[in-house]
């Protein structure tokens, strides 16, 4: 039904369809299944989003082998109000995604959205913007799925691995799926969605994957946060009319070949990035020798 952002538009456009619909069809006939059950998935994906988007905010997660991230969530549930830069919208989005990373390194039920290591920016953006714009279920689901439509477009055409194409794969594409998903939400045009789309990616072009000590945690939260905020600012921006000049498909398939570029200390393997500081070394050596105290 559509390859690409440019078919997803056009066949919107000529079908008379809002995105959510045409995208809603596409998956139906790929994965044989009725609307009425398509929502049903979507309703659970949205439910684990929302359930491990609250869990850590109260409760630190405790984690198998280093705990480096317990308790971030919480901190930032307690730097609340006027004291703020960016405001509780934005607070709260660093929250809620922090508390997915939390989850995840607990070895507890998130939603990939498009992978573990990115899980909480999708739902802290749309939990958080459907509560500032009073939205239904229903148009949370909808946006949901246009999330989905622009993820499948990345899986398709160029990736969404760290191992493959670094950070800009993982939490960039979730940023900008997410900045889609908070135009839609806003009553953004598809265009305005596409737009979105583009900017986020262009916004962190070349994110290299680094994960200290090999572990989903260190930097991996804190790009969780700046990456829910980039969705925002780029959600902002398309809802503004800026547009981007370079095509979304252009960029999509731009940060491909970025990524492919990237030599492999970028790519997951720790051997790069801030996971090759002294500081990284000295836990992982740590890790390493509780890791074999313990077996």
């Amino acid at each position: 039904m559509y390859n690409n952002i440019e078919e997803l538009l056009e066949n919107a456009k000529s079908r008379n369809l809002r995105l959510h619909e045409l995208i809603a069809q596409n998956e139906m006939a790929i994965s044989e299944i009725s609307e009425e059950m398509l929502y049903d998935r979507l309703e659970k994906h949205y439910q684990t989003m929302v359930e491990s988007a609250a869990k850590a905010v109260n409760e630190p997660q405790d984690m198998p082998g280093f705990d480096f991230i317990k308790g971030q969530s919480s901190r930032q549930a307690a730097y609340s109000g006027g004291q703020t830069l960016g405001g509780s919208f934005l607070n709260n989005i660093m929250t809620m995604a922090l508390s997915c990373c939390e989850v995840n390194a607990g070895m507890g039920r998130i939603c990939a959205a498009p992978t573990a290591g990115a899980c909480g920016i999708l739902p802290a953006v749309l939990i958080e913007t459907s509560r500032k714009l009073n939205s239904t279920k229903r148009e949370i689901l909808n946006a949901l799925l246009v999330a989905s439509g622009f993820g499948a477009i990345f899986v398709r055409n160029s990736t969404v691995s760290g191992a493959e194409g670094g950070c800009q794969a993982e939490c960039g594409v979730a940023a900008a799926i997410s900045a889609a998903a908070a135009v839609y939400l806003a009553g953004g045009t598809p265009s305005m969605c596409a737009n979105a789309v583009a900017i986020a990616i262009m916004n962190c072009m070349g994110l290299i994957c680094d994960p200290v000590a090999g572990l989903v945690q260190v930097p991996c939260s804190f790009r969780n946060a700046s990456q829910a905020a980039n969705a925002v600012v780029s959600a902002d921006l398309a809802l503004a009319g800026q547009t981007s000049l370079i095509p979304p498909d252009e960029v999509i398939e731009a940060m491909y070949k970025v990524g492919r570029k990237l030599p492999p200390e970028f790519k997951e393997t720790s051997q790069g990035g801030v996971a090759a500081t002294p500081a990284a070394k000295k836990l992982e050596k740590k890790l390493a020798r509780k890791s074999i105290f313990t077996e």
